[in-house]
C-alpha cells in the first residue's frame, strides 16, 4: 500500500505540474474586435468550435484604434476596411492583409432627406458629412467627380460616424456618406434615402490584417482562421435573419435594419489574388487624388498572398 500510495501521489504531481506546461503550449491567437464584427461571425455561425487554439479577444470601438494597437504590437490580428488599412500601412505600420471579404458596395452610400435634392447635382453648395480618410471621404469625391463637381462646389465636414449622425437627423449637413447598417437605420426609421450607392465609384473590400510578427510565428493558426472565416461568411449569408437576430441582441442595432444590411451587402470572403490587387491598386491611386494618402503607393507591398489557399480550402 505504501508503494502504490507514493506512485499515485507521484503520478498525481506529475499531471499537476503539466497542466500549466500544456496552458503554455496551446496556440494564442490575440484578435481586435469591433463590436458585431469577427467574434459575432465566428460565434454565430458555431466555426469557432473545436479551435485548436485559444483567441484572446481585445474589443474596439472603431478601425482607427484597433489599427493602432495591431501596429503596437498588442494584437496579432484585425478585421477593417480597405482604406483604413491602407492609410495605416501608408505610416509604416508592419502589417499586411492576408485575407478579405467582399460586401456589395451598394453597402456604401450618400444620404439625404431634403426631397430637394434628387440628384448629386443638386449637392452644390451643400454641407455633407463624411469620415476622414475612409469610404465616407472617398465616396463623396468620386460621386462629385464623376458628375464633374468640384470639391469647392460643396462643403465636406468631416466627422465620425457617431457625430455626422447627429449632424445629418439635425439637419446641421445636408447629406451624409456612411455605410451599413447606419443606411438601413437611416432609411427605415428616419426617412432617409440613398442618393447615390458605392457601385463603380468605391472599392468595397474588407481586410484581415495580421501583425508581421505573427504571420512568422504563426502561419499555421493564421490560416486555419481564415478557414473558419471563409466559412462563417458562407454561413451568414445563407442565415440573414439567425445572423441580424444575434446581432441584434449583441449591438442593440433593430433587427430589421441588419436583415436589410446583410442582404444588400452579401458578403462573402475571397480569395487575396491578383484581380484583388488590380482593384485595390486603383483605389489607392484615386486616394492620392481625393486627398487620402499623400503619394501613391505599391499594394502589392501590403499583402502576404500565401494564404489564400487557405480560403479556398
Amino acid at each position: 500500500m505504501p508503494i502504490i500510495t507514493r506512485r499515485l501521489l507521484g503520478a498525481g504531481a506529475a499531471t499537476l505540474l503539466a497542466a500549466p506546461a500544456l496552458a503554455q503550449s496551446t496556440p494564442v491567437l490575440r484578435i481586435g474586435n469591433q463590436k458585431g464584427g469577427l467574434r459575432s461571425l465566428l460565434e454565430a455561425s458555431g466555426v469557432a468550435r473545436d479551435l485548436p487554439y485559444r483567441i484572446e479577444w481585445s474589443e474596439f470601438p472603431a478601425a482607427a484604434p484597433l489599427l493602432e494597437a495591431l501596429n503596437a504590437g498588442a494584437l496579432d490580428l484585425g478585421y477593417q476596411g480597405d482604406l483604413a488599412f491602407l492609410t495605416v500601412f501608408a505610416s509604416g505600420a508592419p502589417l499586411r492583409g492576408i485575407g478579405v471579404a467582399r460586401p456589395s458596395p451598394a453597402g456604401q452610400g450618400i444620404l439625404v432627406r431634403n426631397p430637394a435634392i434628387r440628384s448629386v447635382a443638386d449637392l452644390r453648395g451643400k454641407r455633407i458629412a463624411g469620415n476622414r480618410g475612409g469610404w465616407g471621404q472617398y465616396l463623396i469625391r468620386a460621386a462629385l467627380k464623376r458628375e464633374g463637381i468640384a470639391p469647392e462646389d460643396v462643403t465636406i465636414n468631416f466627422l465620425p460616424p457617431t457625430d455626422a449622425l447627429l449632424a445629418f437627423r439635425s439637419g446641421a449637413v445636408d447629406a451624409w456618406a456612411i455605410w451599413e447598417p447606419y443606411i438601413s437605420v437611416e432609411v427605415q426609421q428616419f426617412e432617409a434615402r440613398t442618393l447615390v450607392d458605392g457601385q463603380g465609384l468605391t472599392p468595397s473590400i474588407m481586410f484581415v490584417s495580421a501583425h508581421e510578427q505573427a504571420i512568422r510565428d504563426k502561419r499555421p493558426v493564421l490560416a486555419d482562421f481564415l478557414r473558419r472565416f471563409a466559412q462563417g461568411w458562407d454561413w451568414a449569408r445563407g442565415h440573414i435573419p439567425e445572423y441580424a437576430r444575434y446581432n441584434s441582441a449583441l449591438t442593440r442595432i433593430p433587427e430589421p435594419a441588419l436583415r436589410r444590411a446583410y442582404e444588400i451587402e452579401a458578403t462573402r470572403a475571397a480569395p487575396l489574388d491578383a484581380a484583388v490587387l488590380r482593384e485595390f491598386q486603383a483605389a489607392a491611386d484615386n486616394a492620392v487624388e481625393y486627398g487620402l494618402l499623400q503619394r501613391r503607393l505599391d499594394v502589392t507591398r501590403s499583402v502576404d498572398l500565401g494564404f489564400a489557399q487557405a480560403v479556398a480550402g
